[in-house]
């Protein structure tokens, strides 16, 4: 009995913060996360891939993108998004530091960069309707709404899923070193953004 309180006296302190065992050595929320982003990239490639051989294969004359969309307010989004991925990675480092204070003022900073964007893309949906580009305006009208849409669905859901995470961080539950949430997210909302700048240059630019 000595000999082992030796021992338990003599072992190293454990950390406060344990990656949790999964399939390859990665935990299961950031496995999970990274199979249904699997899955969303071949959605979105399905959807790219449809815009761009429909673009490019129609016999009738494409309109300019440039004439009918708002570039300037839609390049302004757009770099709204990119800073609240920025922020994301800000969110990321700070809980892996265990600083609560800027976990909770990156993860709000991101929250609003996300929220405007929705409201940005919104707003423009709102001026091209009453300029009667909809839906039913052709090949262009159906692929750009379909693109759009449904992006700005997936970021939707990202910002009620950030708004829950920036909830849970004001709670406390990411102290100690608990980042896994933070990093789950956090690759959610990275690849939203990136497919954003693929939307916004095939679409809007090209």
């Amino acid at each position: 009995m000595a000999h082992a309180a030796a021992l338990s006296d003599a072992a190293p302190a454990v950390a406060t913060h344990e990656v949790p065992a999964g399939t390859l050595g990665v935990y299961t929320q950031k496995l999970g996360m990274w199979v249904f982003l699997t899955s969303e990239v071949m959605f979105f490639t399905a959807l790219i891939g449809s815009y761009i051989i429909l673009r490019w294969g129609t016999a009738t004359e494409w309109p300019d993108p440039t004439k009918t969309l708002a570039i300037g307010i839609t390049a302004l989004n757009t770099f709204i998004l990119i800073c609240s991925s920025v922020s994301m990675v800000k969110a990321y480092a700070a809980a892996v530091q265990d600083d609560q204070p800027g976990l909770k003022k990156w993860l709000l900073t991101t929250v609003v960069g996300g929220a405007t964007f929705v409201g940005i893309q919104i707003y423009e949906y709102r001026n091209l309707i009453h300029e009667g580009f909809l839906p039913s305006s052709g090949l262009f009208g159906s692929t750009f709404y379909a693109m759009t849409g449904f992006h700005g669905f997936h970021v939707s859901c990202g910002v009620l899923s950030m708004m829950y995470v920036t909830l849970r961080a004001f709670q406390g539950k990411y102290a100690g070193g608990k980042y896994e949430g933070i990093e789950t997210i956090g690759l959610y909302w990275h690849f939203v953004d990136l497919v954003w700048i693929l939307l916004f240059t095939i679409v809007y630019l090209i």
